[in-house]
Formats: structure tokens, C-alpha cells, sequence
């Protein structure tokens, strides 16, 4: 009976029945398994014809298919929800108030949250005078109630009145800008004033040579314009840094180890394909055009924007612990972004550990540059009972490409034209061109220090051992002057009396020949000609004088000879504005007191090109006072042009440079000055001891302290902090 009534259904046609269970719902079609495919005219005709069109004309079609498939409805909730999202995040993004973002805003509390905002976003490294004035820059209402109340002496109106005072929210905006512009222009001005105390002359220093950019471009054949890019594809940085972002916190732009650590890292990561934005605390320094050159964006804004940047990176790299006043903010605004914070530390003294210690143990990790000051930042938080999240990392300093490339290492900027053989020729050249210009002989040793100067770095107690080693070599040649004359003098009076005894000699011989006869007197006779036979009669007959002036020529010729080299000595970084104008005052007056020093002195301008003074020099040193340079970068750059290193036994220079392997070592302080000048005069008279502790420096560098070394570290500490 069921397959009847099947059939007869069949014939009849496709009948749709009501079903039982859903009485005044919709229809379904109670066809067989041998139905017409969906697609088929019978099928859309049959299901036309049991869908009143009434119902599609009133809307009633839309309401139905929601109601039978929720799918539909979700996902279009879904897609304007991500809209909204969207739409309050990109309005967020640039710069908008959040509260005027969802709706709110202008209520009585938007005063103070405008003046704590503006107070943050004039942040200073050093938060003085300069930061006092800009805690007075409050909303643009404010200031024109200040205004009317201090000149007009109107009362301050109140209510609806002074909300019609109001300027638009963008105009406001504006406002609040510029005094913040008007106080960066103040700051550099006053720095720049500080400096122009000392002007940058031969007449204050004495002679300033260089720079030497042109002859350096000249001579190789190659400037840093040339360089396409030095990153490692293959490496695992570069797979780590691909298509990431990153926020580097710049303290300064000054011509110093850590700005110019960071501009080498933020070039290494552009290199590599990521995206970077640089934030710079204090525009003191001349580096500026460099990252400019370098294509590197920085912020204009230090504070809302610079966060707001922060939060969206992948990761955010500190440079200084001078950056402790930024985190401390950024961290006000997002609690959760010290996650994404890795702070490289660079300073190695207690003042800088108090700045740093209140963010210490809330940052993602800590890099230092040397065990020494790891061990020692670690001994610091034991003392304060301050607890890090992780363990610190050490990753030391590295020679940048462009240095390798001159100093003949091999590096990525090596072509076939431009090998390490090329250019260690070119190097070669560079030295004798550079050295002429600056009037130096092969006679002379250059001693340079490259560091910015002030007390830190102790140029003054330098400049009293080479006062030392001059007066020391001045007394030794007066000293060798005379002995050699006194020798001098006694060699003829020996001469004359051997001339004199001779006489003697023979008329006694020949009395005795004749009173005794025999072979004895013959053969004591020939003895004594021969043993007299330098010393001949018409040497005793020549001119005195001629003979004096001959030996005494002799005598110079053989000083000369024995002391092959003079010492002169090399200052860098003049109108640096990392220097102490006081410090630099107190060199210039000690070096007018002492007239051999301000003869052998030479100064050179601050500069990043810095390949021909190391190709210029024999000797480089780094005195470093107190717990001694944190790594001294310099320090490597000069080991790697293959010069030996005068350093203070303290801090990292003591981890780089090995003791009577790849330079030589001192105490610091002024028990070191006397030995300063005793390892300088070994140096002086030692050449090929310069020459093997120059080779062994070179060496190192190309076994731990080249760009690959340091960025196979950096690749570790960022799967780490990025995982």
C-alpha cells in the first residue's frame, strides 16, 4: 500500500502536503528519493507555486531565511562588529581622543587628563628646568584663563560662557604643539651656546686636523652612499625580524658608543626587511643627518604617539638606561607593555643603576654588553632586593661592516673589484696620504684617543704621561749627548797616549835588539804591530777638530738610530656635545703650560667616519676612569685595523684586551699615569712589539667580534622574547 500511494503521488504530480506537525508553519516538499534535482524547472515551479508571492513583496522572503538559517544572521553581526573595530582602532591610531572615539566625552574630568597628557608627552632624559616649563603647557582653555586673569584682570567665567570659548578640538590640538616645539628649539640653542664657549680653531687648540671624508672616498674608492644593504638572508635574524616591528629608544644622537650602537641595529634590522621607528629622548649630538641618510624614521612626538607605536610593535629595544623616565610612562599608559620591552643597557655606574632601578624588574629582559657589568648590575639589585623576571644577557659590541670592509676584514660589502686584498692596499695608501696631511713622518708614532671628553674618559691624566715620556726622552738624549762625548773624548786621549807608548816601545826594542841578540825581541816586536795596527800615526797627526765632529756625528747618528720614533699624540671628537666644555678648558690650560706637549698635540673634529684615523695611527688608547669603560667599542675598532691598545685595567677593557698579548695595561686613577707612561715608552722603542700585539688584536676580532657573531646572539635573545 505505501508504494501505491508513492506512485499515485508520483503521477499525479509533485503535491505538496501539509505535514501535521507544523500547523500554519512553512512548507515542505514531501517528495521521493526520485525527485527532480534542485536546479531542474519542475522543481522551481513547484516551489514557486506553494510560496505566495505576497509574502516576498512585504519582506517576508528576508524574514523567513533568517529564521531558517542562523548561520546568515551571524556572520553579518560578525562583519559589523569587525567593522566597528576597525573603524574605532584606526580613529585611535591617529591621535583621536578614546572617549570622543565610542561617543563620550567632555565631561568635567577632561582638563586633567589633558594636562597629565601633555605633561607626559614633553618627556626629557634629564627632567629639569627645561621639563618644569613644559608642566605648565595645560589645556588651550586654561591658558586663556591665565591670560585674561594675569593682563586683562577680567574674572574667570564660568558655565555654558566658557564653553562657547572653547576652539574646535582639532584647533586645540594645534595649539598644544607648538610651545612643545618652541621648547625643543630652546634646549638646542642653550647646548649649542654651551658649546660655541670653545670655539672649534687652531688658535684655541692648538691644530685640529681633519676631517678626512673626501680623500677617505677618494683614496678607496667607496663611501658609505654605496652600501645596498648588508643583511644575512640565510641567517636566522634575518628569518626572525622579516616583516616584524620594531621601536628603538634613542637617549641622544651624540657620536658615542650607544646612539651609535643603536643607528647600526636599527640599519641591520631595515636590512633585513623590518619595519622600524626610532624615538629619540634628547636631539642633543649630530646624528641627525645620519639617520636621515639611513632612512630611518624617527618620531617627532616622545610621548602619546611614541607609545601608542610602541604597543603596536612586536618588540621595543631601549638603548640607554636613560630611558628609564620613558618605560616608567610608557608602562603608565599600557601595564602590560613591559612584556615586549628588552632594555640594552649600556652604562656602568651607580647614578645610572638609581635612574634605572624602579623598571627594572618590570621589563621583558636586561642586555648588557660585558660580564663584568652584568655581574655587576646583578650585584646592585641583590643590595636594592629587586627581583627580574629573567636572567640577563650578555651580547657584546661588534664591528660594523663599513669598518671591517676598510680594515680589510672580510665582510658583506666585499665585491670582486673591492676584495680583502684590494683593500688592504687601499689601506696602505690611505695611511701614507693621511699622515702627510697631518705633517707626520714614518719617524713618529701616532698615540690616538677617539673618546668625547670629559673626566669619565681621562684625557687630562693622559696628556700627564706624555708629559712624563717627553721629559723622560728629553733628559735620556741630553744624558746620551754627553756620555757619548765623554767617550768620545777619552777615545782620543787613548789614541794619543797609544801613539806616545808605541815611540817608547820601539826605541826600547831597538836599544835592546842591539845589546841582545836573538829572535825574541824580533817576534814581541811584531806582536805589538799588530795589536796596534788600528790605531795608526797619521791618525794621531790629523786635526782635532775634524776628528771631534766626526765622532760626534757618529755619536747622533747611533741616538738617532736607537730612538727611531717620536711620540705624538692625537684628540678626538672636538664640539662634540657629549663633552665638558669645564674638562676641555682644563686640558687647553694644561697643555699652554707645557710647551714640548702643545708641539706634539694634534685634535681632530667629532666624525663617524673614523677609517682613516685608524689607518693613520700606530698605537690607540683608552683610559677609561673609575670601574672602567662598560666595552669600548672604539676599543675593537681599533684592534681590528690591527693596533695594539693602551687601556686601563677595569670594566670591559679588560675582557677585550689581554695583557702583553693584545695590548698593555694600567691602573686607573693616577697611580696609573706613571705606568701610562712607561708602557708608552715600551711601545716607543719597540716597534715590532706593536707589530705582534697589533697582529693577535686583529685576530680576536675576527674570531669573536664581527657582525655575524654579534647578530647569531641577537637571533637567541629574540626568539626568546618574541616566542
Amino acid at each position: 500500500m505505501i508504494e501505491e500511494n508513492a506512485n499515485r503521488g508520483d503521477s499525479l504530480g509533485s503535491i505538496a502536503r501539509p505535514s501535521p506537525l507544523r500547523i500554519g508553519g512553512s512548507y515542505k516538499s514531501t517528495l521521493s528519493g526520485r525527485s527532480t534535482p534542485r536546479g531542474s524547472p519542475s522543481f522551481r515551479k513547484g516551489y514557486s507555486g506553494r510560496t505566495p508571492r505576497k509574502e516576498w513583496r512585504a519582506g517576508g522572503g528576508f524574514l523567513q531565511l533568517f529564521r531558517s538559517s542562523r548561520l546568515v544572521y551571524w556572520l553579518l553581526l560578525i562583519t559589523l562588529w569587525a567593522y566597528l573595530g576597525f573603524y574605532v582602532q584606526s580613529r585611535w591610531a591617529h591621535g583621536d581622543n578614546g572617549d570622543n572615539v565610542v561617543g563620550f566625552g567632555n565631561s568635567p574630568t577632561d582638563d586633567k587628563s589633558v594636562s597629565t597628557s601633555n605633561e607626559r608627552r614633553h618627556l626629557t632624559d634629564n627632567e629639569s628646568s627645561l621639563g618644569n616649563k613644559t608642566e605648565t603647557i595645560v589645556s588651550p582653555a586654561k591658558k586663556g584663563r591665565a591670560v585674561l586673569n594675569g593682563k586683562s584682570g577680567f574674572p574667570r567665567q564660568s558655565g555654558p560662557a566658557r564653553k562657547n570659548k572653547k576652539p574646535p578640538r582639532k584647533l586645540r590640538g594645534k595649539v598644544r604643539s607648538k610651545p612643545k616645539l618652541k621648547a625643543t628649539v630652546v634646549e638646542e640653542n642653550n647646548l649649542e651656546q654651551k658649546e660655541l664657549n670653545i670655539p672649534t680653531e687652531n688658535s684655541t687648540y692648538g691644530l685640529i686636523v681633519g676631517p678626512f671624508d673626501s680623500l677617505e672616498d677618494t683614496i678607496l674608492d667607496w663611501s658609505p652612499e654605496k652600501r645596498s644593504g648588508t643583511c644575512d638572508r640565510k641567517g636566522d635574524f634575518a628569518r626572525l625580524v622579516w616583516s616584524r616591528r620594531f621601536v628603538l629608544i634613542f637617549h641622544e644622537l651624540s657620536m658615542t658608543g650607544a646612539p651609535l650602537s643603536m643607528m647600526d641595529l636599527a640599519t641591520e634590522l631595515l636590512s633585513c626587511g623590518a619595519t622600524v621607528s626610532a624615538v629619540v629622548l634628547s636631539k642633543k649630538g649630530g646624528l641627525m643627518p645620519e639617520l636621515t641618510r639611513r632612512r630611518i624614521k624617527v618620531l617627532e612626538d616622545k610621548a602619546d604617539f611614541s607609545f601608542k607605536t610602541a604597543m603596536k610593535a612586536d618588540l621595543v629595544i631601549a638603548g640607554s638606561a636613560v630611558c628609564a623616565s620613558w618605560i616608567d610612562q610608557y608602562m603608565e599608559h599600557f601595564p602590560a607593555g613591559g612584556s615586549q620591552v628588552v632594555w640594552w643597557i649600556m652604562e656602568n655606574r651607580k647614578e645610572y643603576f638609581d635612574r634605572a632601578k624602579p623598571v627594572l624588574n618590570r621589563v621583558k629582559m636586561l642586555l648588557f654588553l660585558s660580564e663584568a657589568q652584568s655581574n655587576q648590575w646583578l650585584t646592585w639589585c641583590k643590595e636594592e632586593n629587586i627581583k627580574l623576571r629573567y636572567g640577563p644577557t650578555v651580547i657584546p659590541l661588534s664591528v660594523n661592516d663599513e669598518l671591517s670592509f676598510v680594515a680589510g676584514i672580510p665582510c658583506s660589502l666585499n665585491t670582486p673589484t673591492s676584495s680583502p686584498e684590494r683593500m688592504l692596499e687601499k689601506r696602505k695608501l690611505l695611511r701614507e696620504t693621511v699622515r702627510k696631511e697631518m705633517g707626520l713622518t714614518e719617524t713618529d708614532m701616532l698615540l690616538i684617543s677617539l673618546s668625547s671628553i670629559n673626566p669619565g674618559k681621562g684625557q687630562l691624566l693622559l696628556l700627564e704621561s706624555v708629559v712624563l715620556v717627553m721629559e723622560d726622552e728629553s733628559k735620556q738624549k741630553v744624558l746620551k749627548v754627553k756620555l757619548d762625548a765623554a767617550a768620545a773624548n777619552k777615545k782620543e786621549n787613548s789614541t794619543s797616549r797609544g801613539v806616545d807608548s808605541r815611540a817608547s816601545f820601539q826605541s826600547l826594542n831597538t836599544s835592546g835588539s842591539r845589546s841582545q841578540p836573538g829572535g825574541s825581541s824580533k817576534k814581541s816586536s811584531r806582536k805589538l804591530r799588530k795589536r796596534q795596527r788600528p790605531h795608526l800615526p797619521t791618525l794621531a797627526n790629523e786635526d782635532t777638530r775634524s776628528s771631534d765632529s766626526t765622532i760626534r756625528r757618529k755619536a747622533l747618528s747611533v741616538n738617532v738610530g736607537r730612538q727611531k720614533q717620536v711620540l705624538k699624540m692625537l684628540i678626538g671628537s672636538v664640539g662634540s656635545k657629549s663633552n665638558k666644555v669645564h674638562y676641555v678648558k682644563e686640558m687647553l690650560n694644561f697643555t699652554s703650560q707645557h710647551s714640548n706637549l702643545s708641539s706634539s698635540l694634534l685634535w681632530t673634529p667629532a666624525t663617524t667616519r673614523v677609517a682613516s684615523l685608524y689607518s693613520s695611527a700606530d698605537v690607540y688608547i683608552i683610559n677609561s676612569q673609575g670601574m672602567g669603560e662598560t666595552f669600548g667599542r672604539v676599543t675593537i675598532e681599533a684592534m681590528a685595523f690591527g693596533l695594539p691598545v693602551l687601556g686601563t685595567d677595569a670594566g670591559g677593557t679588560k675582557e677585550i684586551v689581554g695583557h702583553n698579548e693584545t695590548g698593555l695595561l694600567h691602573p686607573p686613577g693616577h697611580p696609573g699615569v706613571k705606568q701610562l707612561a712607561q708602557n708608552i715608552q715600551y711601545f716607543l722603542r719597540n716597534p715590532s712589539e706593536r707589530e705582534r700585539m697589533g697582529m693577535k688584536g686583529r685576530k680576536k676580532v675576527e674570531e669573536m667580534y664581527l657582525k655575524r657573531q654579534m647578530y647569531k646572539k641577537f637571533a637567541l635573545l629574540l626568539s626568546r622574547c618574541m616566542r
